[in-house]
């Protein structure tokens, strides 16, 4: 398999909508699983899929968002975003996914090292890129800190009202 990065353009966004969704769907089933029910159905009335659609459609088109997507034989197999800050210098893997059919075989990796040289390349002297910490977000961890990405603790608590 030979990944081929390259700019994303506006009519493969329903192709990214829909690997998105089932990429994330063991997470967000991980996330219900260790959430709070109660508080898990405030932030996601309507199905998790309908936000997370409208997250890809947000930082596809947004114009301080730089995307791009990873290609096996012409066929999307993942993407990734980037948003930098100048100011702090700092970039952000803002989102990143991998169509399920193609996980475990380096795309993920490839594409967060993609960004990475972006980021350098743009000037930047930070990367940062927030995950969970449920299990479900066990694969992304272990990407993330293969390529050299250190953990900041940091709690997060939820409560319904």
């Amino acid at each position: 398999m030979e990944i081929q990065i390259e700019p994303y353009e506006a009519k493969q966004l329903d192709t990214i909508i829909r690997l998105s969704l089932r990429a994330w769907t063991p997470v967000f089933e991980s996330i219900q699983n260790v959430m709070d029910l109660d508080v898990y159905r405030e932030l996601y009335p309507n199905d998790w899929r309908v936000s997370q659609q409208k997250a890809v459609e947000a930082v596809c088109t947004a114009e301080d968002s730089n995307v791009w997507v990873a290609l096996d034989a012409g066929s999307i197999t993942g993407f990734v975003a980037v948003k930098l800050d100048a100011e702090i210098r700092m970039g952000e893997i803002y989102m990143v996914a991998v169509d399920p059919d193609f996980q475990g075989r380096g795309i993920g990796s490839a594409l967060t090292q993609f960004a990475l040289d972006w980021m350098k390349e743009a000037r930047m002297s930070i990367a940062m890129v927030e995950t969970g910490g449920d299990p479900g977000h066990a694969p992304a961890r272990r990407t993330y800190e293969k390529l050299g990405f250190r953990l900041l603790p940091i709690a997060r608590y939820f409560k319904k009202l």
